[in-house]
């Protein structure tokens, strides 16, 4: 996995985060944060912007309820501080649902922007997008 310019976490397991895209999901929930390897033992590891997870879906059509999909964080509300020095934030949390974890995505259309570390990381996602930040 590519490596991204930016020190940013800020959502951990358990967190309701906005689906963005258009397939079908409305609310989600984070299960598990995927090919995160750098944690203490016993402290609960936390995501960021361009990170792979796992989600259930809380809101959305019937037949996605309650099922679980692998998702990239588009979008996240906590700053987080680039290489060039620059700080960003979002107004809100937002994940892109994935059909697998190669990175091809669920939606056709990503609604609102997306973070530059994503598109870096994430080609297939940001494809998608009808604006990157």
């Amino acid at each position: 996995m590519k490596p991204i310019k930016a020190k940013a976490r800020g959502l951990t397991i358990g967190s309701k985060v906005v689906a963005c895209d258009n397939s079908g999901a409305k609310i989600v929930r984070i299960v598990a944060i995927k090919r995160r390897s750098k944690t203490v033992k016993g402290r609960n590891p936390s995501c960021g912007i361009a990170d792979l997870i796992k989600i259930s879906v809380r809101k959305g059509e019937a037949k996605m309820k309650g099922k679980v999909f692998d998702a990239v964080i588009v979008r996240q509300r906590k700053e987080f501080r680039r290489l060039t020095g620059e700080r960003v934030k979002f107004a809100d949390n937002a994940v892109a649902l994935l059909k697998d974890t190669k990175g091809n995505p669920k939606g056709t259309l990503i609604k609102g922007p997306i973070a530059r570390e994503v598109s870096d990381r994430w080609p297939n996602v940001a494809k998608n997008a009808s604006l990157i930040l």
